[in-house]
């Protein structure tokens, strides 16, 4: 069953174009302790290695991060603290998508009919 939006953990997929290299690893230096500090987990990474099928253009890099909640997550993205530190992500990175999932135990909630 899906749990409610902020009850439990959510991932983060984020796929991505390296735009600036020096901007990226700026980024890339701080953001692990960040990540952690507001409860994430990188999960996986990966470097694209091929399109089998779909109908999103290809990126380079993928992270998956672990969120403890919902909550977590926004707090990583609303941080004051870290407004110096996202400019680096952005700047450093190109063709960004930033999508969040929810948990699921099993698929049965997304095979259930609709009413």
């Amino acid at each position: 069953m899906s749990q409610p939006q902020d009850a439990g953990p959510v991932y983060a997929l984020n796929l991505f174009d390296i735009a600036d290299r020096e901007e990226y690893l700026a980024y890339s230096r701080r953001s692990p302790k960040e990540v952690a500090a507001h409860g994430g987990r990188v999960v996986a990474l990966g470097r694209f290695q091929e399109s089998i099928t779909g109908d999103i253009e290809p990126r380079k890099v993928m992270i998956v991060v672990e969120w403890e909640s919902r909550a977590a997550f926004d707090s990583y993205r609303t941080d004051p603290a870290l407004a110096d530190l996202h400019p680096h992500r952005e700047n450093g990175s190109s063709s960004y998508v930033w999508h969040l999932f929810d948990r699921l135990d099993d698929l049965r909630p997304l095979l259930r009919p609709e009413p």
